[in-house]
């Protein structure tokens, strides 16, 4: 419903509030409250939609108020759910659209319910992007507070390494605009770890150019056996022995699917995919990608020349959202033979259609930050292994949990011991923990004891406050 002054009376909320508020048995209330993750299924005692940052506000400020529970929501991509809440207010800032382009100045302001597809679209129009998320309908938001790997990122850094400024409303109801000027400490802590210190209303990033076209797309073949452990092999080999930041590049075991560029054979059978795209000159691309696809000889080439736009959204058709999805994000420090041997083996273990498999290739512009510039953590490690399983059933709940749990054991001789919070699904200290590298949990805990000493802002992956003593 749209809320009138008496209905706000009734709630609580403030006379002043404009926006939209649903409650339990409200006909908008149950598609509100639906996450990208099926298998979180939590009601919230109030849905708010703003029409602005005053309206987050008084929303922020009930919630203090009734001493409820409240979690933020921009995209709802959280595989751990956090931004739904069981019987506590949601602000749901999905309402809160609008990217303004700076080419002048090579920014963009963006509002907090802007999702990546939507930012791109805007900045393509000026031939200009932000390194972003790889499936568009994630949240610009919760997306840079926890880091933010994208395709563009080997050559332009993390999302929040681009991050200029930050309108942000703090537990107590202060407004406000940080850079590194103005509260370098908070910003330190908003590349990172920023859901933690409060709501962001809007975001200024720092644009790139991109040119119309980069040559861009997949490689696969099947995953059968010594074939595609040559092409695992080589293909690391090749991204080790030639590093580049103008190379994003990453492995994926999964399944074919039912697409016309499919053998019909091979519909439905394990292969290894192989992502590649060429940030740099475009003189220098066929050259570039020309060793990876002569690993994949004979396989299926898709490579072709696309816009970014269209490489952004190559992953979309294998990440639809409302299915049951169990992640994991991990840092790894190599990718020897028998680790190889073991995620391809793992990879023809994989039972659902939309499930995959994903190392992706790191380095570049992302570790040329100071591990200790940013809370984002391990900057210098060279892999991330990032196990998606998705299905529809959920008979084959156990069955998927346990092929994420098969992937990490694949990998954990080389992790790292920590964890990107992005893609993770468990919110406990310890989890929380795995997040960082020594003494930024402590770091974090202290800003968050200044800025939320009450914890308001717990639905997250949570810092606890510090306390004295």
């Amino acid at each position: 419903m749209s809320i009138g002054t008496s209905v706000a009376a009734e709630i609580g909320l403030p006379d002043g509030y404009k926006g939209q508020a649903l409650r339990p048995g409200d006909a908008e209330y149950d598609a509100a409250r639906a996450v990208y993750n099926r298998m979180v299924d939590r009601r919230p005692a109030l849905i708010v939609r703003p029409t602005g940052a005053a309206d987050i506000r008084d929303a922020v400020a009930f919630a203090r108020q009734q001493r409820l529970p409240l979690a933020v929501r921009c995209g709802g991509h959280s595989v751990a759910g956090v931004s739904m809440v069981e019987g506590g207010v949601q602000i749901d800032l999905s309402s809160l659209k609008g990217v303004q382009i700076d080419p002048e100045r090579g920014t963009a302001i963006c509002n907090a319910g802007v999702l990546w597809g939507e930012y791109d679209r805007e900045a393509e129009m000026f031939g200009l992007a932000t390194p972003g998320g790889r499936v568009t309908t994630t949240g610009v938001g919760g997306f840079c507070l926890g880091g933010g790997y994208g395709w563009l990122s080997t050559r332009h850094g993390l999302t929040c390494d681009n991050l200029v400024g930050a309108d942000l409303l703090t537990a107590s109801g202060e407004m406000l605009h940080v850079t590194d000027e103005t509260n370098p400490e908070l910003m330190w802590g908003l590349r990172g770890a920023g859901a933690n210190f409060g709501v962001v209303t809007s975001y200024e990033f720092r644009l790139h150019p991109v040119r119309p076209l980069m040559l861009a797309g997949l490689l696969a073949v099947p995953n059968d056996g010594d074939g595609a452990r040559d092409v695992a092999r080589g293909f690391r080999d090749y991204i080790e022995q030639r590093p580049s930041e103008d190379l994003a590049a990453a492995l994926i075991t999964a399944l074919a699917p039912p697409e016309d560029f499919v053998p019909p054979e091979l519909v439905g059978k394990p292969v290894l995919l192989l992502v590649v795209a060429w940030l740099g000159d475009p003189s220098a691309a066929e050259e570039a990608i020309r060793p990876l696809r002569q690993l994949t000889a004979g396989g299926i080439d898709l490579v072709q020349p696309m816009p970014y736009t269209a490489l952004q959204a190559l992953l979309d058709p294998n990440n639809p959202p409302g299915m049951l999805n169990y992640h994991r994000g991990m840092h790894l420090t190599s990718l020897p033979d028998d680790v190889i041997d073991r995620y391809l083996a793992n990879g023809r273990e994989i039972g659902s259609p939309l499930t995959a498999g994903v190392i992706f290739h790191h380095g570049g512009a992302i570790a040329q930050v100071g591990e200790n510039d940013t809370a984002v953590s391990d900057r210098n490690a060279p892999y991330m292994a990032h196990p998606i399983a998705a299905w529809e059933d959920a008979a084959d709940t156990d069955r998927e949990i346990a092929w994420v749990r098969d992937f990490t054991d694949a990998v954990s001789s080389v992790r790292t011991g920590r964890v990107y919070l992005n893609f993770e699904p468990e919110t406990s200290e310890e989890n929380v923990r795995a997040g960082f590298t020594a003494g930024k949990y402590e770091r974090l805990a202290a800003l968050k004891a200044q800025w939320d000493p009450e914890n308001l802002f717990n639905g997250n992956h949570n810092i606890t406050p510090a306390r004295e003593g």
